[in-house]
This record gives structure tokens, C-alpha cells and sequence, in this order.
């Protein structure tokens, strides 16, 4: 019987074969696998995960398009003032990643000093009546808004799924997650990183995304080819490790949301984007970078607590009872100031 299980040679982080769980023949063993490596490294790669390449690649294709627009052509579709409303277009140095950071004053001069060298485009569900989408207006990128759409929703069918696996990983209901996961109240980004001196990025003057982690329930990275994402060794902390683009290949990780909870059983790894390290010399530019993260969260004004049999009488709950809401639109929040 082959194997489910292979590792990245750069990052050790776990790659999953999620073949043998969709067709229902290795169910728990690919389960226990993902919610292993979520305890372990808080990151895994899925392949045969149910996103076909061509839309993959399709999806890539668009983003370029879409970030070839002139500049004012963008702009048609802004991103709002508010850090609550995460749609639209936000071009270079509008956001910056700061971790678990609320005071606007330091983000301000943190985006002055080493600003985002990234632009990116976010759009979620149809007919969300908290964020509506903002999309160019007709005719400008023809197909670009269905493009968007029809890979959101993709997403969202393979989230259930992952879902699935980490309640089966858990011993609780396979249901457990997806019930509150119903609304598909997710966010599907579109980024560029442009090409930046390595230098800069090296001695601080430029960042591509700072140390972050994620704060909902799980991510869902594609990475085109250039890399750059690094992950937090998490047996060595502050140093990172290359999660290297495996073709096909989606790269999941866990949030800041799933880590409580999970009652911290599960891991809400620190990662960012930098210069992939077979670069360097004084004249050496990154390469451009396309990236596309769906970002997942439980459904809107829904009280979440620990996943049973992650807390005991000898295991105490680390965490009260929680909004989903007020705890997601804070963290929002802090992106943009």
C-alpha cells in the first residue's frame, strides 16, 4: 500500500495525498495525517485535493491580467477606508501585516518605515450584505468577476472537505466543523509582490509580507513558482524555513481562530514572504510573485467553544466562549489603519 504521506526537502512541513479521503477508501488514515501535521507544524500540502490544475493555473492567469491594469484602471475598484470591509483593490503600501499589533500609531509607522512591496485585489461571495464585493466596472477585464467567483466557490467545497477530515481527526462528528462553516463567509485574495532590490528585503528597508499568522480558521494557499513563503521552524523558533511550490499542490495552514478553538491543541504557525534564498548579490531583484490565499471563517454571529475532547477535567479550557464576529472584525482591523 504506497504511502499518503511525503515531506518538503526544504521545509520538512508534511505533504498529504487527499486522493485516498475524497474517494472514501483511507478516510481516517488521511485525517489522522492532516490533524497531525496541524498539531506539529500548523501547515501541510494537499494535493489530489479537488481544484483541477486548469483552473488553477486559470485562476494565475487572471491575476496577472487583472495586476497589468494600469494603475488608475485598479483604482476603479478601491479597497474601502475601513479595515473592516476587506474588498477591492488595495494598491502598494494600503495594507501592512503587522502580528496581533492594535495601535494605530505604531502601524502607521511601521508601514512608513518598511512598507508591503505587494498589491492584491479581494472579493468574497455574492450578495454579502456585511462586505459586498467591489468589482471594476463592466467591461474593463471581461471575465475577471466570474473567473473570481467560480474559484471562490471551488474552494469553498474543498474547505468543507478539510473540515471533514480534521472533525474525523478530532473523533467527533464529520459534520462537526461544516456546521459552522455553512455561510461560506470566506475571503479569496489576489496578490502580486513585485520585483524588489533582495537587498532591501534583506536589511529591512522593504518587506513582502512581515511575520504574521493567519487568524481564522484555515488558510488555502496556491503559490505560483517564484516561492519565497517561509514558515517558523517549530522546534526552533525565530527561524523560518522555505515552504517550496509543489506544483499542484495547495498549502494549508492553520489559524489563529481554529488554534483556540482547538484549545492550542492545534498550531497557528508564524510565516511570511521574503526573498527566496538561492537569491543574493548586491544587484539581485526578486522575482514577481502571484499568489492566492482563500481565507476561511465560521459563520458570522456564531458562539464558538473548545472542540470536545481537546479539554477535560485534567485539561482545562484555555479560552471562554466566543463571538466569531467580534473576534474576526478586530483582527481585521489592524491590516488597516
Amino acid at each position: 500500500m504506497s504511502s499518503i504521506v511525503n515531506y518538503d526537502h526544504e521545509s520538512g512541513i508534511p505533504i498529504v495525498d487527499f486522493g485516498p479521503f475524497r474517494d472514501g477508501t483511507r478516510k481516517q488514515e488521511v485525517a489522522d495525517a492532516i490533524l497531525r501535521s496541524f498539531k506539529e507544524v500548523g501547515f501541510v500540502y494537499l494535493v489530489n485535493h479537488g481544484i483541477p490544475q486548469e483552473k488553477m493555473d486559470s485562476i494565475i492567469g487572471w491575476a496577472k491580467k487583472f495586476f497589468a491594469l494600469p494603475m488608475e484602471t485598479k483604482m476603479l475598484a478601491p479597497h474601502p477606508s475601513s479595515g473592516t470591509h476587506h474588498r477591492g483593490y488595495s494598491p502598494p503600501g494600503l495594507e501592512k501585516i503587522i502580528q496581533h499589533e492594535y495601535n494605530p500609531d505604531k502601524i502607521v509607522e511601521s508601514r512608513k518605515k518598511t512598507p508591503d512591496a505587494k498589491e492584491n485585489f479581494e472579493s468574497g461571495k455574492e450578495n454579502d450584505k456585511v462586505m459586498p464585493n467591489i468589482w471594476l466596472p463592466d467591461g474593463i477585464l471581461p471575465g475577471f468577476k466570474e473567473a473570481c467567483l467560480d474559484y471562490f466557490w471551488t474552494c469553498y467545497e474543498v474547505e468543507l472537505n478539510i473540515f471533514r477530515a480534521l472533525a474525523l481527526g478530532f473523533r467527533v462528528n464529520e459534520d462537526y466543523f461544516t456546521e459552522y462553516h455553512t455561510a461560506a463567509d470566506n475571503q479569496l485574495r489576489i496578490l502580486h509582490y513585485f520585483s524588489v532590490p533582495v537587498k532591501d528585503v534583506e536589511e529591512g528597508l522593504t518587506s513582502r509580507i512581515g511575520t504574521h499568522s493567519d487568524f481564522g480558521s484555515i488558510t488555502m494557499l496556491l503559490q505560483d513558482h517564484a516561492g519565497g513563503l517561509e514558515v517558523e521552524d517549530p522546534h526552533n523558533p525565530g527561524e523560518f524555513k522555505a515552504a517550496t511550490p509543489i506544483p499542484g499542490s495547495l498549502v494549508i495552514n492553520a489559524g489563529d481562530f481554529l488554534m483556540r478553538w482547538s484549545n492550542d491543541t492545534i498550531r497557528s504557525t508564524i510565516h511570511r514572504v521574503r526573498a527566496p534564498k538561492h537569491m543574493h548579490g548586491s544587484d539581485c531583484m526578486t522575482q514577481e510573485r502571484y499568489s492566492i490565499p482563500y481565507f476561511c471563517g465560521p459563520n458570522q454571529s456564531t458562539i464558538i467553544d473548545g472542540v470536545p475532547g481537546t479539554w477535560s477535567e485534567t485539561v482545562p479550557k484555555k479560552y471562554e466562549p466566543i463571538d466569531s464576529t467580534e473576534y474576526l472584525m478586530k483582527r481585521l482591523a489592524m491590516s488597516y489603519m
